[in-house]
């Protein structure tokens, strides 16, 4: 997942949700290698900005800036996004059973959230939004994965009547981050402890990534976007029960059968979507159906190809995988047990 980086030199970029493992890792990568103006981290939780600033601290001339907010709260939006070049919106109610036991709540956060984000940006002149979607959009069976699917064609639809303001919107669409928070590693990784981890179906399978991947694959899209594309990167599949042995090769497995809103294999790039979706060597770009134009453009400038009729990324015929090895190394796991016993 190569591309350049977005010329950020200069400017304020914005990170809502900004204290999640995502916001941490890209505002660690922004200011190491983007050299912006300002890098605001926009969150709910002051604790949690407060932690973050011991790392990240906002003083002795520092970028940073943190503003306590919610995207529910258009009113703070518009105060935020004052003089902001650029918005990557990470901020999402995710957890799967939280949205089924709480839909109103995902609605109000995941949808409204982000048609507050939308007019806010419009209005404050933002150049660019870039909307962190998940694999679960994409023929949802779930309310977290219904309400991302309807905040993405929201971002699209953006582009639409942002007018002279000359607003872009474009989505990036990823599947699991090893380690992130709420995600199955970690839950392995304390489940182990007890001897036995529990296995949903042993033919399950997953898009996986690292943080630093995502990150990367956000900044670069942000650099190719001309609004309303989504952006899926190809990435290697892994089936949970060799997940399972990478962690904890040692416990036994217990099948406890796939739970409500839980899918056996993920998609990305459904069959639909893929009738308008360009592929390129390290990621496809599902395009707006309002820009005909948009497809010679990207076919012209950037090499992509039309996926053929029928086609579908799925995480269950993938054509690249991730081994046993290849996530222990992730994982630094041999490397530790190499240390242990030495």
């Amino acid at each position: 997942m190569t591309g350049t980086l977005p010329t950020l030199e200069n400017l304020s970029v914005l990170v809502t949700g900004g204290t999640g493992s995502f916001g941490k890792k890209f505002t660690e990568m922004v200011l190491n290698q983007c050299k912006p103006k300002k890098l605001i981290v926009f969150s709910r939780d002051e604790l949690k900005q407060h932690e973050m600033r011991q790392h990240f601290p906002d003083n002795n001339g520092s970028p940073m800036r943190y503003f306590v907010g919610d995207v529910r709260d258009k009113e703070r939006l518009y105060r935020a996004l004052d003089a902001v070049d650029v918005v990557v919106h990470a901020a999402a109610l995710k957890q799967v059973p939280s949205c089924e036991y709480n839909p109103l709540e995902a609605i109000k956060t995941n949808i409204l959230g982000a048609a507050n984000l939308i007019d806010a940006a419009i209005d404050r002149n933002v150049k660019r939004v870039i909307a962190l979607s998940t694999d679960k959009a994409a023929n949802p069976i779930n309310l977290y994965g219904a309400t991302k699917l309807c905040a993405d064609k929201l971002f699209v639809a953006g582009n639409s009547y942002s007018g002279a303001h000359n607003t872009k919107f474009s989505v990036v669409r990823y599947g699991n981050v090893v380690g992130s928070r709420g995600s199955v590693v970690p839950f392995f990784m304390e489940m182990k402890e007890k001897g036995v981890l529990p296995i949903t179906d042993p033919r399950m399978t997953r898009f996986w990534l690292t943080l630093d991947q995502g990150v990367a694959f956000v900044l670069a899209s942000l650099a190719r976007m001309e609004g309303g594309e989504i952006f899926v990167p190809k990435i290697p599949s892994m089936n949970v029960l060799d997940l399972a042995t990478a962690i904890a090769p040692e416990c036994k497995t217990s099948i406890i059968g796939i739970r409500p809103g839980e899918k056996l294999h993920e998609v990305m790039v459904p069959v639909d979507d893929a009738r308008n979706t360009l592929e390129f060597d390290d990621r496809f770009v599902i395009l707006p159906t309002f820009a005909n134009q948009g497809i010679e453009k990207y076919l012209k400038f950037d090499g992509g190809k039309p996926c053929p009729d029928g086609f579908c990324y799925s995480s269950d015929e993938n054509a690249q995988w991730l081994t046993v090895e290849d996530l222990r190394r992730i994982l630094g796991l041999a490397e530790s047990e190499k240390n242990a016993v030495a």
